[in-house]
């Protein structure tokens, strides 16, 4: 039955060399299946790494699923590696891999570098080209300055079978395509730079969001094909907006087609459950010191950053990748050769990842979900770091949902809950992220999470995402946040966009807007975002009043700002603020405004500085602070005078 499969290889012996060393970075170029002509036959090439299997065939429609029809021929050179030609083939074709096992175990498995799989929960792969005659050319000349670390980052995430479908047809997931010509205009409107996809490799599982992967090289088919989704990619990068991917090296499910026990053998994942099985999400973990594994890995992300073009990779679980005791007891792990609990293994990868991916990818961006206070996960690795370009800050995002939860009497109580991220702030490049995983599992909605009615609850939310755009760091808000989404994410409907015709809810939205056109318009708030020199506190101490006063720096001192947050419902009319320079302030965004929901508690759009000594200040300013509100000021630039030195007996405030 050999003559039915053609001897063929795309490797060469320094392919090999590579993929057994660990360092082939382009595997997607060798490995899965690949229309191509050889002498003068159109057909498709497959090839597959599978070391412990006897025997593996290909099987599909074109064979009627025959098992035993297509054997694929084995590599001489102890590489594991299984390939061949089969003419006649062409893209869109069906198939497994048929897996004879040394235990003579029949395995039917998936591709695990197929471009395109099945509709779930239909499991096969399919042959697919990454073919796409790309149009944003423009866009990569400008990313070179749009994803730079001294530039704003406000990232939208979001799933994309949720976000929005057709009220027509609830049930029914909008394509990339659809996706693309109501999503591009949306996030022009609000204003955001970045958007960030929930994982969208083919996943067996639809509530797992995406976390659960067997498809690593291949767009869901669940919204089209992957030139669907390069569509997709390209339009936002057209309007100037980048795309992340989140990603996930840290496990992968066990479903039977996938790449548990791929060939029979513990290929990708340990064999020992104490270091190969995550007990959170019941998945396996990847055997990082596995060369091939690691080239298959890294493989991935190059693939992703190659052929789609996104600008950069969130790195998911970063946390469980990096203790070998995480959710464990302490019987239910092995110490490294050291006796402590760092997987040493998956810190040489994830070093290696970042290395690799900066040196060929430099201007995107990988960005850790990590959650301890393990050092240096954002500094580079020639300083021991892990190289990442920035971090996911929790602690700052749980300090800050726990004090805004807080009835605002009590407020005063928990005062320095909100100045402690200043302590660590700078430790790191730090991103704010407002996610996914804090409004769901009942955590409730970000507006259900916020204390009084329903003017202070809109109120305290607006405050809140002001001081976090005003706060240093990047910034990132899951869907629907922007507009005061009032239910948890439901995964499986779309979001409540009818709630955007009720006035709080259209406030919300409008607030977004222009807090997102602030943001990127006012070089103090990103362009040392990650410096303690472009932060300092003025007022950090007013408990009584739950008050809080911050300058913000930019390279050009005239751009500097000033950010005021008053954190109960009640007015301070006259209230005293210094300020660092003299001259007149202008307010750039008030978080009360009516426009956005707010009371209209009037204040003055230009203010005076008086040579009174506040806040250790020279100079200050009187001005009425809203109710449960956030101001930006800004020195104008036209009357701006120098500060005058005089003798004067400074005055308490």
């Amino acid at each position: 039955m050999a003559k039915n499969v053609l001897p063929h290889s795309l490797f060469t012996d320094f392919d090999i060399s590579l993929f057994q060393s660990g360092k082939h970075y382009k595997l997607y170029e060798k490995f899965g299946s690949h229309e191509i002509t050889l002498d003068g036959q159109k057909g498709v090439y497959f090839s597959v790494w599978a070391p412990g299997a006897r025997q593996v065939l290909v099987t599909g429609n074109f064979n009627y699923w025959d098992k035993f029809s297509h054997p694929l021929y084995v590599r001489w050179d102890g590489s594991g590696i299984w390939e061949g030609f089969i003419p006649h083939l062409q893209n869109g074709e069906t198939y497994k891999y048929c897996i004879i096992a040394e235990n003579g175990e029949v395995l039917e498995k998936g591709d695990p570098l197929a471009f395109q799989w099945e509709i779930p929960p239909q499991t096969a792969s399919k042959v697919a080209s990454t073919w796409y005659e790309w149009q944003d050319a423009t866009w990569l000349e400008k990313r070179k300055t749009h994803n730079r670390l001294d530039q704003p980052w406000s990232v939208y995430e979001m799933h994309l079978g949720s976000w929005m479908r057709n009220p027509d047809e609830p049930e029914r997931l909008l394509n990339y395509r659809e996706i693309a010509d109501r999503l591009v205009p949306y996030i022009k409107e609000t204003g955001f730079t970045h958007v960030e996809f929930l994982p969208v490799m083919e996943h067996p599982y639809y509530p797992s969001w995406g976390y659960q992967i067997t498809g690593y090289f291949a767009a869901s088919s669940r919204y089209g094909s992957p030139q669907d989704l390069m569509y997709l990619i390209e339009r936002l990068h057209q309007n100037d907006i980048g795309v992340i991917l989140d990603w996930v090296p840290s496990h992968f499910p066990g479903d039977a087609h996938g790449l548990h026990k791929f060939d029979g053998s513990y290929l990708y994942e340990h064999e020992d459950p104490r270091k190969g099985f995550h007990p959170d999400w019941q998945s396996y973990i990847f055997n990082y010191g596995r060369n091939e594994v690691r080239s298959f890995l890294i493989s991935n992300a190059f693939f992703w950053l190659d052929r789609f073009r996104v600008d950069g990779l969130r790195v998911d679980a970063v946390a469980s990748m990096l203790y070998l005791d995480y959710s464990r007891n302490h019987d239910e792990w092995i110490p490294n050769e050291f006796g402590s609990n760092e997987n040493l293994e998956a810190v040489h990868f994830l070093k290696e990842l970042n290395e690799a991916v900066y040196s060929h990818f430099p201007y995107s961006q990988t960005i850790a979900e990590e959650s301890t206070s393990w050092p240096g996960v954002s500094r580079p690795t020639f300083s021991n770091g892990l190289g990442f370009g920035m971090k996911w800050m929790m602690g700052w995002m749980h300090d800050t949902l726990n004090y805004f939860k807080e009835d605002p009497i009590n407020r005063k109580y928990h005062h320095h809950v909100m100045t402690f991220a200043t302590v660590y702030a700078y430790h790191e490049n730090f991103m704010l992220p407002l996610s996914h995983d804090e409004v769901v599992h009942g955590k409730q909605s970000l507006i259900y999470k916020m204390p009084g009615d329903e003017w202070q609850k809109f109120a305290n939310l607006r405050a809140l995402y002001l001081y976090m755009f005003t706060f240093s760091g990047t910034k990132l808000l899951f869907m629907g946040d922007e507009f005061g989404q009032t239910s948890e994410w439901n995964v499986n409907k779309s979001l409540d966009w009818h709630l955007k015709e009720y006035p709080p809810h259209a406030g919300m939205s409008r607030f977004i807007s222009a807090l997102n056109a602030v943001y990127r318009s006012t070089p103090s708030l990103y362009q040392k975002a990650f410096h303690s020199n472009g932060f300092q506190w003025i007022e950090n101490n007013d408990n009584i009043n739950s008050v809080f006063v911050y300058w913000r720096k930019a390279f050009e001192a005239s751009e500097d700002t000033l950010v005021v947050l008053n954190l109960t419902p009640v007015t301070r009319s006259n209230f005293r603020i210094g300020v660092p320079h003299s001259g007149e302030w202008e307010v750039l965004l008030n978080s009360d405004d009516m426009q956005f929901f707010g009371s209209g508690v009037q204040i003055s759009d230009t203010l005076h500085t008086e040579n009174i000594y506040w806040m250790q200040q020279n100079q200050s300013i009187a001005i009425t602070l809203p109710p449960l509100s956030g101001l930006i000021l800004k020195r104008k630039k036209t009357s701006a005078r120098p500060i005058e030195i005089a003798e004067r007996t400074p005055l308490t405030n």
